[in-house]
């Protein structure tokens, strides 16, 4: 289980050190650029197949490896005397099943696991680095600004019919995330067209699509909990909307 325990860390206006697990997506990238404008010192390790190497354009020091790596990405930090670290970008839980090659340090803590769900797995992560003198820390730190206000955040207030839909929208992806399931329904005319588990979002959004024939379809999307912000952070992108 992920431990809901925070790092006491300093205010970001006074210059860290901090590590980073990138994953894919622009998280990691808008982390970056505001450490670098605040003056931190990041050393990253990118995801193999999942992060972007323009990563390289914020810090000096970037390191690979395969998602199956779990001892060097352990040594990486150690070597780098970096023991306060945030994940950040997704990495698809797809990867798990198909091709994963893990080194010994990840298959004894997968087979040390009684479920292979998110919050399981990262909760494994998070003891073992704890254990080696590494913590991780809410993976909004540096990125509070952006969070969405509470809301309608469009021009258009949405009618009664597609806020009746979004409330029961909201109930199913909470239950859903609840269950570390996913985070998202596709939600039309009071049923539940789609919901997500490891597919991800944009992925729903299509096969919701696909299944209604162009009918006018709501999307909800909840958090797992604050103990997840370590590593979860429900975001909706630039493709997601284009989706």
């Amino acid at each position: 289980m992920v431990s809901s325990s925070k790092v006491a860390l300093s205010h970001t206006a006074t210059p860290q050190r901090y590590g980073m697990i990138a994953g894919n997506g622009r998280f990691p990238l808008l982390a970056l650029e505001t450490a670098q404008r605040e003056g931190h010192n990041v050393v990253v390790v990118a995801i193999e197949n999942e992060a972007t190497p323009d990563l390289a354009r914020f810090t000096s020091s970037l390191h690979w490896v395969n998602v199956g790596q779990l001892g060097k990405l352990i040594e990486i930090f150690q070597r780098e005397r970096i023991s306060e670290v945030m994940m950040t970008g997704q990495v698809k839980h797809i990867s798990l099943f198909s091709g994963l090659k893990p080194d010994w340090r990840l298959l004894k803590l997968l087979t040390s696991l009684r479920e292979k769900n998110t919050a399981s797995l990262i909760g494994g992560i998070q003891q073992v680095l704890r254990e080696e003198g590494i913590e991780l820390f809410d993976s909004t730190h540096l990125l509070k600004h952006l969070l969405a206000p509470a809301g309608i955040l469009t021009r258009r207030k949405p009618t009664k019919h597609e806020e009746s839909d979004l409330r029961y929208g909201r109930r199913l992806a909470s239950v859903l995330a609840s269950a570390d399931i996913g985070q998202s329904v596709v939600i039309s005319d009071k049923a539940c067209v789609a919901a997500e588990a490891m597919e991800g979002t944009d992925a729903i959004l299509r096969r919701a699509a696909a299944l209604t024939g162009g009918k006018p379809l709501r999307l909800a999307k909840a958090s797992r909990g604050r103990a997840h912000l370590l590593f979860d952070v429900p975001v909706v992108g630039l493709t997601t909307i284009e989706t």
